[in-house]
């Protein structure tokens, strides 16, 4: 893990950083050989070079975001489209169970082709 990375998400609300090293954790162990890098003030996770997950950390919620995802569907209430739905993101607020089996096998699809 970036060291870089881990000083951008200690800067968050303690129940963020909580949710973010969650989400490394996850991504870690879903895509081996993982790069972690900070580019545009944002976690980014890259595998064989091409992008799988980034992490945003906004004032009341923090978003995990896959690409590769035009054939993942949206789930309401969950899983919500970007753009032309080639990317996928989940937003989490303060309190809520996360089901990070669940993003995980999202991820594990997302990048079983990079």
């Amino acid at each position: 893990m970036s060291d870089i990375v881990t000083q951008c998400i200690n800067k968050a609300q303690p129940w963020q950083i909580d949710v973010c090293e969650k989400l490394r954790t996850m991504v870690g162990q879903t895509i081996p050989g993982v790069e972690e890098r900070l580019q545009y003030g944002k976690p980014h996770y890259l595998k064989n070079g091409h992008y799988a997950a980034v992490i945003a950390v906004a004032k009341a919620k923090v978003s995990f975001m896959v690409f590769n995802a035009t054939d993942i569907p949206e789930v309401k209430g969950l899983l919500r489209a970007l753009g032309n739905g080639e990317r996928k993101a989940v937003d989490i607020k303060e309190g809520q169970d996360v089901d990070y089996g669940a993003l995980a096998s999202i991820l594990t699809k997302t990048t079983t082709a990079l």
